[in-house]
């Protein structure tokens, strides 16, 4: 039996992301390809994309740093 791919990622169809926005500011997300998360800067907060799926709720997302 296999594992599931932690590290399975969305596609990066610039139409795809333009769809997605935060849920909090309406704002637009960048991908992060390398931590698998969609930022939302005006809400200082990162989305996990779990299993390509991403998880666009606030208290699954983790907090973005000062520097971020």
């Amino acid at each position: 039996m296999t594992e599931p791919d932690t590290k399975a990622t969305i596609s990066t169809d610039p139409q795809l992301l333009e769809l997605l926005v935060c849920p909090l500011t309406k704002t637009s997300l960048q991908y992060d390809a390398e931590r698998q998360e969609l930022v939302s800067r005006a809400a200082r907060l990162a989305f996990p994309i779990r299993d390509g799926i991403p998880v666009l709720l606030e208290e699954e997302a983790r907090t973005l740093d000062e520097g971020e």
